[in-house]
């Protein structure tokens, strides 16, 4: 697959990020680069590889549950910078 300008500009679009010629460029090679590596994987032979569902052969090692004392609302406003009623305060981050 041949990575074009079109392609780097959609791309880029659709994560919002803006490129200067150079960085283009650099991620053309970069997104080829990746490309042929992929490619070269297609020539391995997996006829009789079983897939990978786990890494380890481990069995059941989630930790067992236990009931144990935890702070309640109040006690964790008490170091709150703002607050407003039971909730902690923040600045408002996305904007519409």
């Amino acid at each position: 697959m041949k990575i074009d300008d079109s392609m780097i500009g959609k791309i880029s679009g659709l994560a919002r990020l803006e490129f200067g010629k150079e960085e283009k460029e650099k991620i053309r090679q970069d997104l080829e680069q990746i490309l042929t590596f992929v490619e070269k994987l297609n020539e391995l032979d997996t006829e009789n590889v079983e897939p990978l569902i786990y890494l380890s052969d481990e069995k059941k090692v989630l930790r067992e549950d236990r009931i144990v004392k935890s702070i309640g609302p109040e006690e964790a406003l008490l170091n709150a910078p703002e607050k407003s009623g039971r909730f902690f305060k923040v600045p408002k981050v996305i904007r519409k």
